[in-house]
């Protein structure tokens, strides 16, 4: 299992992606923008199925680079 984060802060269309803890844009990123610890999942399946429920009025989408199965845009 590995942990997995939202970013808070939405890109420009509106959408806030998830990463992997081992992700190059998360800790690219991690000390300028607001992440949230979603928790340690078996996969970005699960990770995202979790981030719809605790934030429903949120568009989730996964990083293409550590997330590409739930990649939208």
């Amino acid at each position: 299992m590995v942990n997995f984060y939202l970013n808070l802060n939405a890109q420009s269309n509106g959408d806030r992606e998830i990463h992997k803890e081992t992700c190059y844009y998360y800790y690219r990123y991690k000390n300028g923008f607001n992440f949230e610890l979603l928790g340690a999942f078996q996969n970005e399946i699960d990770a995202a199925n979790y981030a719809k429920r605790k934030h429903p009025d949120f568009k989730i989408d996964g990083c293409s680079y550590c997330c590409p199965s739930i990649h939208k845009h």
